[in-house]
C-alpha cells in the first residue's frame, strides 16, 4: 500500500522531481502550492507524512507547521535554506520532527521520510497517540469533532447541540480551516445569497457559535479585519 505525503511546496520543478522520485518507491505524492491550502488538503487528503517548505505563499510554513502540529502526530520534514542553529531549533519548536537544507537530494529526503516513517510507526495516521482516530465522515480540530453521517458535533468529549443554520455554519468554516472566507462567500455557500453591506446574519450567528465553544477571546473562530472569519485549527484544544 502507497504511503501518502503531502508536499507543500511552490517550486514546480522541485515538485515535480520528489514527486517523481518518490513515485517510484511507492509514495502517493499530493502537492500543494501554498501555505493556506495545505490544511484544508490535508484534512481531504490524510497523509502518512508531511513534508513542508518554509517560504510560502498565503501562509508561513512555520504557522503552517505549528497548525498541523496541533492537529496530532503525523511526522513532519521541513525544507529550509536556512542554516542558522537557532533557526533550526525554532523549526523543532514550532513542531516539526525533522528538517532538511536545500538544495535536497531525492535519496537523502528518501532517507529521511524512511527514518520518520518507522519512528513514527501505528501513529502516524494524522492524528497521533493523544487523540483519538477520527473515523470517516468526520472532521477533528483538536477536542472539536464534528460528524459529517449524522450532524453530531462534541466538544471535549460532551455533545453540542447546534441549530441546523449553526452546524451549517460551523461545517463550513472547518472544511475550510486555515482560510479566511468572507461574508459574501459564507452566504453564497450557505444561501446563495450575495452579501449587500447590510446583512449581519454572519455576524450573528458567528457570535452564537463562540458562546457555544467558550470563544470569548475570539481564538478558535477569529475575525480578521476586512476580510472575514477564519477558523483556526490549532485552537480547539
Amino acid at each position: 500500500m502507497a504511503t501518502r505525503l503531502l508536499l507543500v511546496e511552490d517550486d514546480a520543478r522541485l515538485s515535480s522531481l520528489v514527486a517523481e522520485y518518490l513515485a517510484a518507491y511507492e509514495f502517493e505524492v499530493e502537492v500543494v502550492a501554498r501555505g493556506d491550502q495545505a490544511l484544508p488538503r490535508f484534512h481531504a487528503f490524510a497523509p502518512d507524512i508531511v513534508v513542508l517548505d518554509l517560504m510560502l505563499p498565503g501562509m508561513d510554513g512555520a504557522d503552517v507547521c505549528r497548525q498541523l502540529r496541533a492537529l496530532g502526530a503525523t511526522p513532519i520534514l521541513v525544507l529550509t535554506a536556512r542554516e542558522d542553529d537557532y533557526d533550526q531549533v525554532a523549526l523543532l519548536e514550532h513542531g516539526a520532527d525533522d528538517f532538511i537544507n536545500k538544495p535536497v537530494q531525492p535519496r537523502v529526503l528518501l532517507a529521511r521520510l524512511r527514518a520518520l516513517l518507522r519512528r513514527a510507526g501505528p501513529a502516524a495516521n494524522g492524528v497521533g497517540a493523544a487523540l483519538p482516530a477520527a473515523a470517516p465522515g468526520t472532521l477533528q480540530f483538536g477536542a472539536l469533532c464534528i460528524a459529517t453521517s449524522d450532524r453530531e458535533v462534541r466538544w471535549r468529549g460532551t455533545p453540542v447541540l447546534l441549530s441546523g443554520s449553526e452546524y451549517k455554519l460551523l461545517l463550513v468554516l472547518a472544511e475550510a480551516a486555515g482560510t479566511v472566507l468572507s461574508r459574501d462567500a459564507l452566504l453564497k455557500k450557505l444561501r446563495g445569497l450575495e452579501f449587500d453591506g447590510m446583512d449581519r446574519s454572519i455576524d450573528n450567528s458567528i457570535s452564537k457559535l463562540r458562546r457555544r465553544f467558550d470563544d470569548h477571546d475570539a481564538e478558535r473562530i477569529k475575525t480578521v479585519r476586512g476580510e472575514g472569519y477564519l477558523f483556526s485549527p490549532s485552537a480547539w484544544i
